[in-house]
């Protein structure tokens, strides 16, 4: 039935999914990606890094799920971050912007007290993609 379809999206350059779920989820034009951990692409996990280097691989994870549907970071409609200590956020702001760019998507920070693996970040999202 036309409008219903929905896809699966998924990046060899990205984490694989650790559980029974999709690294994301295209319909009607919108991508859902799942919460994206720091968590390398061939499925190593790191959780002994600092804060700033698992940053900079979740945003990558999502942001290479992003390109795999044909999106960008100028398509982010809705973001989330789950930090464990709140006192990370400064710094999560400084790559976000970095990474993300000059685009603002609405944006939620939640303080967590821990997160799968002992990771201190994991970051969600909503993003415009027209391949869905």
């Amino acid at each position: 039935m036309a409008g219903k379809l929905i896809t699966q999206v998924h990046s060899n350059q990205a984490a694989p999914p650790g559980g029974h779920y999709a690294q994301a989820i295209g319909h009607a034009g919108l991508l859902y990606v799942s919460g994206q951990l720091p968590v390398r692409a061939d499925g190593r996990h790191q959780p002994e890094q600092p804060f700033v280097e698992q940053a900079r691989r979740a945003l990558g994870n999502l942001l290479a799920i992003l390109d795999e549907a044909g999106s960008s970071p100028d398509d982010l409609l809705k973001v989330t971050v789950y930090l464990v200590g709140v006192e990370h956020w400064p710094a999560f702001d400084q790559l976000y912007r970095q990474l993300i760019g000059s685009h603002r998507p609405a944006r939620a920070v939640v303080p967590v007290a821990g997160l799968h693996h002992g990771y201190l970040v994991e970051i969600d999202a909503i993003a415009r993609c027209d391949t869905t």
